[in-house]
């Protein structure tokens, strides 16, 4: 894995159109004309990147043939991050990617809804309150209405409240309801200006054993409305079974540590029937339901066509098929039904041209272009086959720009022209649509209807193809992408995208005064564009001083960086503020950061981001200087230590040694750590010593399962799934005279206000009686937890645990949180 973040580089958000271009072989090609044989739809649905049942949809789509698809009500914003330190939007664009990925080995589609995953919900009515449920209901049915599908599949069960995470509920219950109102003209009307209303035939719960409690008591359970699916079958023409794609595709939640490995043989999975007519043939959710071409009107002729293409289909020369795919491609043409018409007439251009063995690609000259930017484009097109094609015309969209080709591709001869573009000076710039407006806790704003549920943003440009077969002339769309060659990798995709001339950020996105004393910022701009000339400027309230007051910036080309120091005096009194750094030009005004986001699983990632800073002037003591942190699984704790003026250094397991130890004032360990990093387990005498000799030794949350040992801490503790998932909640001081709420500093109520997202997770709730507990606090309806912060004098120092989510409060800026980790590290010095 090589995570990079890079300020000032932007991609295309529509990743997975911009990555090595498909090239089906005769093998998929004929599993291809095999789904395009079969008319019929399956929607599973569920709240999070990851609920998903990859054995199921990759089964249908697959192994039934079916168009198979998955809606996930949020994008995972809210969960924890395995493998870096994203969190919130960040994570969501990762989570994001990573569904799509999943995706792409299992066969299925992708949709969302605009909830926000704003973390843990112990229940559906909370859930709901914070998200608008009726604006989620109507994405749901509007996912319905657009998608069709004949049967829905919810992941979990409607009728448990209160059972598991409120968000999985809550999504069960939405789809019950949408399934009842998306055939319902009065329902979301004014979505009928799109698609017409829909009702699906049934829906199902996949359940399983998990949710009866144990194998034995669902062996025990009455299965007389439940239908079993083997998912365990094997593809010959694939060379890999069912479950091994499905296992593969649950490996791309790498975010959240799904690494998976297959079982293989034969395995069921249970759905149970919660609306509509159980099937008479039980091993088929479609029984009753017509899934060939006679279930549009005109399609019998185009189902006859196909039958012919799969019985004389040769895998030596898929191009043979040519003749019969384009007289299917006509008839699909002429169907009044648009639902099946548009699906049908996708799906063929896609075999067409892999039979055909015809290569189209538009790559431009610049990875990133600025409005009114002049670019030049490479265009080539080869066909593979023998058969006739004639290259007729190249359109550039949106720009809408044609080039009259009327070129005859002869046999495996390449064909290549270059043309210049201009990008308009209005053009919008590639952000994630979801992201361009401001959202609140529980949504996202999305205002333009079409745009709801899709996974992501259309390509930024791309380069339509009209082809001539014989008399039938077919167009093919391709995205202009960025092709380069790594020494190492080879060729290389990347997005082509349309970014602000000049990119602006400072250094850190919150800056603690503990004084009067001036600190210095740096805000970094870098270029996008040749001869940009303006001034760079920080506003902020009267009573933070900030000079120079501007300052002049000549950037002469594209991809030049620049950085300025501005020297900040706080005020004298407590004050937190937002500061934004703007440049401005002649014409225009910069106001955004771009992040570059890239790991090696999905593909690159880049939002745009209002550029700001928080300022906190604060009262802060501490004691200590030195601190050792040990990498779990990705936070910015280490990062917000340095804002308050500890020397912090990152040490790999093999670095802990006693000698290496004894330099330190503390040893912080990271988020996860003991889940994730199975060589610390082998160090722990080593850290318990050095809590002994004097040192202090904060341990940062982990969860029950997975521990990599069972010797978490000197004396018992046992962690539990205890959370406070309500940030306003109640805390109470349970030991009010300890150190660690009175030294260096008075901690009080005031200090958890502003928190964000949750109190914490994963508290202990069994320890040993050296352990001192500091505070209780509960959701509401709920008995009180006292596991969130446990202290524990161990010779000369002390071991600490906490499951206070200080890795969420620290990037937002919560000075309270700033101020008890100042008192955990400075406790007994």
């Amino acid at each position: 894995m090589k995570k990079i973040l890079v300020l000032g580089l932007a991609f295309s958000i529509n990743f997975s159109n911009a990555q090595t271009p498909e090239k089906l072989n005769s093998s998929e090609i004929y599993q291809a004309i095999e789904q395009l044989n079969f008319l019929g739809s399956v929607l599973y649905l569920a709240a999070h990147p990851d609920d998903e049942n990859t054995k199921l949809i990759s089964y249908f789509s697959n192994k039934v043939h079916a168009r198979t698809a998955y809606l996930s009500l949020t994008r995972g914003d809210g969960g924890q991050n395995l493998i870096g330190p994203e969190i919130r939007e960040s994570l969501g664009l990762i989570r994001t990617q990573e569904l799509l990925a999943a995706r792409k080995i299992d066969g299925g589609q992708q949709f969302f809804s605009r909830a926000n995953d704003f973390g843990y919900s112990k229940t559906p009515q909370e859930t709901l309150e914070i998200w608008n449920e009726n604006e989620v209901l109507s994405d749901v049915v509007w996912v319905i209405r657009k998608f069709q599908p004949d049967v829905i599949i919810n992941r979990f069960d409607h009728r448990t409240e209160g059972t598991t995470h409120g968000h999985h509920t809550a999504s069960a219950q939405l789809s019950l309801e949408a399934f009842k109102i998306a055939n319902d003209k009065n329902a979301f009307s004014d979505q009928l200006k799109f698609y017409d209303t829909w009702q699906p035939k049934r829906l199902f719960f996949n359940t399983s054993w998990w949710f009866y409690g144990s194998q034995e008591k669902f062996e025990e359970a009455d299965k007389s409305s439940m239908m079993s699916v083997d998912v365990g079958t094997y593809f010959p023409l694939k060379g890999i079974s069912n479950t091994e794609i499905a296992s593969k595709s649950r490996s791309q939640h790498k975010s959240q540590g799904f690494g998976n490995t297959p079982n293989r043989g034969t395995e069921n999975e249970y759905i149970e029937l919660i609306k509509g007519d159980f099937p008479k043939n039980s091993n088929s959710v479609f029984e009753g339901i017509d899934t060939s071409w006679n279930r549009v009107k005109g399609g019998k002729k185009i189902g006859e066509i196909l039958e012919e293409v799969l019985n004389n289909y040769d895998f030596k020369n898929p191009s043979k098929s040519l003749p019969n795919l384009v007289k299917a491609y006509q008839f699909v043409q002429k169907l009044e039904n648009e639902h099946w018409k548009r699906i049908k007439t996708n799906e063929l251009k896609k075999i067409i041209l892999a039979c055909s063995g015809m290569y189209l690609e538009a790559v431009s000259s610049e990875e990133l272009a600025t409005p009114s930017e002049k670019i030049q484009l490479k265009i080539e097109a080869i066909n593979r086959s023998e058969t006739n094609i004639q290259l007729k015309e190249i359109t550039i969209n949106p720009l809408q720009k044609k080039l009259s080709i009327q070129q005859n591709l002869a046999f495996n001869t390449d064909f290549t022209q270059e043309t210049t573009i201009e990008i308009p000076e209005n053009f919008s710039y590639s952000n994630p649509y979801w992201l361009e407006e401001e959202s609140s806790l529980g949504m996202y704003t999305v205002k333009n209807q079409q745009q709801r549920g899709l996974p992501e943003n259309q390509p930024t440009l791309t380069a339509e193809f009209t082809l001539d077969f014989g008399k039938t002339s077919i167009s093919f769309e391709k995205p202009i992408v960025y092709k380069t060659n790594d020494p190492v990798k080879g060729e290389v995709y990347k997005p082509f995208s349309i970014v602000p001339k000049v990119s602006i950020a400072t250094e850190n996105s919150t800056v603690v005064f503990n004084s009067e004393e001036a600190k210095e910022i740096t805000v970094n701009l870098k270029a996008f564009a040749d001869n940009v000339k303006g001034e760079l400027k920080i506003s902020a309230p009267k009573n933070w001083k900030i000079s120079p007051e501007k300052v002049a910036v000549d950037f002469n080309k594209k991809g030049e960086s620049k950085k300025y120091t501005f020297t900040v005096i706080p005020p004298k009194e407590k004050s937190e503020v937002f500061i934004s750094p703007v440049f401005k030009t002649e014409s225009q005004t910069f106001s955004q950061e771009l992040e570059l986001i890239e790991y090696d699983h999905i593909p690159t990632q880049t939002v745009l981001k209002p550029a700001k800073t928080k300022f906190i002037k604060l009262s802060i003591e501490k004691r200590g200087n030195k601190i050792a942190y040990i990498e779990g699984a990705g936070d910015v704790v280490p990062e917000s230590l340095r804002i308050i003026g500890y020397q912090v250094d990152i040490l790999t397991p093999e670095e802990i040694t006693a000698e290496n130890l004894k330099k330190y004032d503390a040893v912080v360990i990271g988020i996860r750590a003991y889940n994730t990093v199975e060589s610390l387990a082998y160090k722990q005498p080593i850290l318990y010593d050095f809590v002994a000799n004097g040192g202090n030794m904060i341990v940062q949350y982990n969860t029950n399962r997975g521990l990599k040992t069972d010797n978490l801490s000197p004396f018992s503790l046992e962690l539990s799934r205890d959370r406070v998932t309500d940030e306003y909640s109640n805390v109470d001081f349970l030991a009010p005279k300890h150190p660690v709420l009175n030294y260096p500093n008075k901690i009080t109520s005031a200090d958890f206000e502003g928190w964000v997202q949750e109190r914490g997770l994963y508290f202990p709730d069994k320890w040993d009686e050296n352990f001192t507990p500091i505070f209780g606090m509960h959701d509401k309806n709920e008995t009180e937890t006292k596991g969130s912060l446990l202290v524990a004098p161990y010779g000369k120092g002390y071991y600490i645990y906490t499951g206070l989510s200080f890795f969420r409060e620290f990037p937002a800026g919560v000075s309270g949180a700033y101020r008890l980790f100042a008192n955990l590290i400075s406790i007994g010095k």
